[in-house]
């Protein structure tokens, strides 16, 4: 019975989605063909797995971030990072794209979202990469695929998901990011320094300390986002959900109070926009519990497994599997759903081989994050496509290179995990 519940539940999810139905109602729906069709136990049972899945508190850190990173990326914050990057490497060669690069790193650490900071570096970022010589497929593919990086510094509003799922610690997930997330702006930076000397990129002209120390004073105040999260966090001070909160407090006090970037007025059309985000996000949560919950229940992911014989492999093997379904799904659908869907299937395998959760959930962000941004549906792309109003040929022709590199860190994080757990094991054992 459980082979014919997940053909048809496939079925179900597949024809809706080439209906053209958002992603929560197939989840919905496969979960009601279950319910209704093949479980013995009541609907009321469905409803109570949605509303388990989105209990846990953490996730009260999700429309915290959310609405911080909305508030930043309306007012003053990127736009003094970049200058604050540019300051010190905007006269070496490559200078301009290690500054995008940079400042997709650090705006990832205010905001937590891919999409937000394709809007807030790649907005005022492309434009002066265009006037300084780059490629225009060079440029919007060094944006689309650098704000990777903000999925894995802390906060991780994927790995906040992931959390809750597998019920790993998110302390320990934000921190294990952070050695990831530095090595592919160290590569994409060196990257960025062939590309400007292969094609003779001007460089700028050098700023004197006096421009650097001026450029410090005005991003003093957007590099505490960081350092409330990460020194709160790990200094003991408040957990992750109370480091979103404070987040939105200081992201508040900073774009309306001190640099008066935005009016009260704002706030409104702000929190609505978050509003709509948040509910999406907590429907698909609610959908995704009661989907893992019925895949469980009829040990689906045991089945999968053994068909494709991961029951007996190893580690390394078992982690290349996930990293490739992981990058295949979200090539295609939100990762959200990705993380939702797959999370529950590999669990059963990850937990009996003894996996290091905070390794998977790692090697899982990074993976969402370059399907994310690779052809043919990567939903970052499509918010290039929105923000840079250029076609879609032309968005992703500069991405190989790129996705190589990225590919190449996945590899590394498997056979080398302490690139991820160093920091994790200094904080935590």
């Amino acid at each position: 019975m459980a082979q014919e519940l997940a053909t048809w539940m496939i079925v179900v999810m597949v024809g809706l989605l080439l209906l053209g139905f958002p992603m929560m109602i197939p989840l919905l729906a496969a979960c009601f063909v279950a319910f209704f069709l093949y479980l013995p136990v009541g609907p009321e049972i469905m409803v109570q797995q949605i509303l388990a899945g989105i209990r846990p508190s953490a996730l009260v850190a999700v429309p915290m971030f959310i609405l911080a990173a909305d508030i930043i990326t309306k007012g003053q914050s990127a736009t003094r990072l970049i200058d604050l990057v540019m300051s010190f490497v905007g006269h070496v060669k490559g200078g301009l794209g290690i500054a995008t690069a940079t400042g997709c790193t650090l705006f990832g650490a205010v905001s937590g979202s891919t999409q937000a900071t394709v809007v807030a570096i790649g907005s005022p970022m492309r434009p002066r990469m265009l006037k300084g010589g780059y490629k225009d497929s060079f440029s919007m593919a060094l944006i689309v695929n650098a704000s990777d990086i903000a999925m894995l510094i802390p906060p991780s509003i994927a790995m906040i998901i992931y959390g809750v799922i597998s019920g790993t610690s998110i302390s320990e997930l934000f921190i294990a990011g952070v050695g990831p997330g530095l090595l592919i702006l160290v590569l994409f930076s060196i990257y960025c320094v062939i590309y400007a000397v292969r094609n003779n990129i001007p460089t700028e002209e050098k700023a004197s300390w006096r421009q650097r120390g001026k450029a410090l004073v005005n991003a003093i105040w957007p590099l505490g986002f960081p350092a409330i999260i990460v020194g709160g966090i790990y200094g003991g001070v408040f957990s992750p959900t109370e480091a979103a909160s404070v987040c939105v407090l200081y992201a508040i006090i900073l774009e309306f109070i001190v640099f008066r970037s935005l009016k009260f007025s704002d706030i409104i059309p702000i929190a609505k926009s978050t509003g709509m985000i948040t509910a999406v996000v907590f429907i698909l949560v609610g959908a995704g519990a009661a989907f893992s919950w019925v895949i469980s229940f009829q040990q689906i992911p045991q089945m999968i497994l053994g068909a494709l014989g991961l029951m007996d492999a190893g580690p390394t093997t078992v982690l290349i599997a996930i990293s490739i379904a992981f990058f295949v799904g979200c090539m295609f659908v939100d990762p959200i759903v990705v993380i939702l869907v797959l999370v529950p299937i590999f669990a059963p395998i990850v937990n009996a081989l003894g996996i290091d959760p905070v390794l998977v959930g790692v090697i899982i962000t990074l993976q969402v994050a370059i399907g994310s941004a690779t052809p043919p549906f990567g939903c970052d792309i499509f918010t290039a496509i929105a923000v840079f109003k250029r076609p879609y040929l032309d968005v992703i022709k500069g991405t190989p290179p790129f996705i190589v590199i990225l590919f190449a860190v996945s590899i590394s994080l498997i056979m080398f995990p302490q690139i991820a757990l160093f920091l994790r094991d200094l904080a935590f054992r």
